[in-house]
């Protein structure tokens, strides 16, 4: 019998480890706002993972069967709370800050440490 990890359990934690850090934002928007706004986060999420290697799940979520929809809600891993704080001080996430506050009512922010239960991918 050999030690170390099996291929399941690492697979499992890829990229998590038990310091994993979680933020979730609701974000409620002015009427009509938010076009402009999901452009302005969907900018900010795609250079947040292609620009930060720490960065490792950033999911930005619309209502499904919102005719006028004015919430947005965020799903954002990273390595740990470092990682987070990095994050915070980047230039894409300052400009997308600044620049999409006047769209905003009411921006509700939770932090999470994370204990995943995902599927996991087998490559192709």
């Amino acid at each position: 019998m050999t030690s170390g990890p099996n291929k399941a359990s690492k697979g499992a934690k890829e990229g998590l480890d038990a310091t994993a850090f979680a933020i979730t934002v609701a974000f409620e928007l002015l009427e009509g706002a938010f076009s402009e706004f999901h452009r302005l986060v969907a900018e900010n999420a795609a250079l947040s993972v292609k620009l930060e290697p720490d960065c490792l799940r950033f999911d930005v979520l619309t209502p499904a069967d919102a005719a006028s929809p004015r919430q947005v809600f965020l799903y954002e891993i990273y390595k740990d709370r470092a990682a987070f704080d990095l994050h915070l001080g980047s230039e894409h996430f300052r400009q997308f800050d600044q620049r999409s506050r006047e769209l905003v009512i009411r921006k509700t922010v939770l932090a999470y440490s994370v204990q995943e239960n995902a599927k996991i991918r087998e490559p192709m």
